[in-house]
Formats: structure tokens, C-alpha cells, sequence
């Protein structure tokens, strides 16, 4: 058996596949888990699963929970996905509401985040240019005077 599932570790998201699954505990396939890091959480459809990491060999990975889990339900969650082969290149959408494709919108954005910041450099630079025209044109002029 081999269901796909996302995997949290701390803050970072990563796909993952679950080898095996009982009342307690889980068998994951995974190669960014230590059994250093605690608590992760794994889900599956509508399902949550916190659990803990007690054992690793290579990517396989066991996990522990502390309520008992749905096995049935888990199992059953998107069916016609979960037993399609995975060797399949199709992606599968897991969210309820699918991604919105990109736009130009980032682009436009992008765009005119540079053009502000240039903006703004530039305001700066002529800044910087009228206080130091300031603050040199006394002297100059008493150095122009000296010279004659």
C-alpha cells in the first residue's frame, strides 16, 4: 500500500507516502526525518494526524500516535486517487480550493516594486547631492575669492 500524504516537520511542508498504517502508529516513506525531531504532524485528505517519531531505517520512518487512528477512513480517503499507481506523472491537486494559476499580476508587481525603489534611490541621490553642493559652496567660494 502506498498513500500519498504531506508531511510537517516544524514549519516546512514535504510530500510524503504512507507504507503502512495500523491503530497506533504509521510506516512513512520519508528521507527528511530524524528520530531527533519529535513531533511531526501528517495529512491525508480531511485527516490530521500528529504523532511522534520513534524509529528510522533509511527513508522508512516509524511514527507513533497517541489517539487511535481511523484506519478505514484514512484508507478510504480519496480512494480512486490513492490506488491509482504512482509512478503515474499526473499531479494531484490536495487542496480543497486548487491553486490559482499564475498571472501577470506578479509581474505588474514586481515591476513596480523596482520602479518605487528606483524611485526612491534616486530622491536620495539628488538629496545627497543638493547637501553637499550646500554644505561645500561657503568654502568654495572663499577658495575662488583667495585665488582671485
Amino acid at each position: 500500500m502506498v498513500l500519498p500524504a504531506r508531511l510537517r516537520i516544524g514549519a516546512q511542508w514535504s510530500d510524503t507516502c504512507i507504507l503502512n498504517i495500523s491503530k497506533r502508529g504509521l510506516m512513512i516513506h520519508s528521507g527528511r526525518i530524524t528520530p531527533g525531531d519529535g513531533a511531526v504532524e501528517l495529512r491525508r485528505g480531511e485527516h490530521v494526524i500528529v504523532a511522534r517519531v520513534v524509529w528510522r531505517e533509511g527513508a522508512r520512518v516509524g511514527l507513533q500516535c497517541e489517539d487511535c487512528l481511523p484506519v478505514e477512513e484514512i484508507l478510504s480517503a480519496d480512494g480512486a486517487q490513492a490506488l491509482r499507481p504512482t509512478t503515474d506523472a499526473v499531479p494531484v491537486e490536495r487542496r480543497r480550493q486548487p491553486r490559482i494559476e499564475r498571472s501577470d499580476a506578479r509581474v505588474r508587481a514586481r515591476a513596480l516594486e523596482f520602479v518605487a525603489l528606483a524611485s526612491i534611490g534616486a530622491v536620495l541621490a539628488i538629496g545627497g547631492w543638493l547637501m553637499t553642493e550646500a554644505a561645500l559652496a561657503k568654502p568654495m567660494a572663499l577658495v575662488a575669492i583667495a585665488l582671485g
